[in-house]
């Protein structure tokens, strides 16, 4: 399973967490305790960290979002053949290929990580990829593009095998 799909708690249990003193605007208050909090996902090395808060306990919670999100643009998972659409993509892309998820949504980041492993194992090409994920080419790029370090990723793969970028 891919590590951006784990529930809560297992993913924090694979991560060291550090937590600091964020610097920035904030004045008196930003800096009294050690809020901010990285995380780093052991396996992987992926970091992602928060400090906008003053409280650590929502620093960790945006910062294992933030982790969520970095997995699913960073790591790969093998697609085996024939059906590959879990469960969650199932109920989410309905009958009309359309993909309904939310980019603040708890489930885009495994959605995003199910749809890049997808796009992986199809060479980056959005046509194959859509077909395989049972959904349009134009709602899979909408879908990618809502998270924005996501499509420079996709347009990155696809400019390294002299294809064109998607807009």
């Amino acid at each position: 399973m891919h590590p951006a799909r784990l529930p809560s708690e297992e993913l924090f249990s694979q991560c060291r967490m550090t937590r600091g003193k964020s610097s920035g605007p904030g004045g008196q208050h930003r800096n009294k305790v050690a809020s901010k909090v990285t995380l780093e996902h052991i396996p992987t090395g992926v970091l992602a960290q928060a400090g906008e808060a003053r409280r650590a306990e929502e620093n960790r919670v945006t910062a294992l979002r933030r982790l969520r999100l970095e997995l699913a643009v960073h790591i790969r998972y093998t697609v085996p053949r024939g059906e590959i659409r879990s469960e969650l993509w199932l109920r989410r892309c309905g009958k009309e290929g359309r993909i309904v998820c939310n980019p603040r949504h708890e489930d885009f980041p495994a959605l995003l990580a199910e749809a890049l492993d997808v796009i992986a194992a199809c060479n980056w090409d959005e046509k194959k990829a859509s077909l395989r994920l049972c959904c349009t080419v134009s709602q899979l790029i909408k879908f990618v593009k809502d998270h924005p370090a996501a499509m420079e990723e996709w347009n990155r793969q696809r400019a390294e095998r002299g294809e064109h970028v998607l807009k």
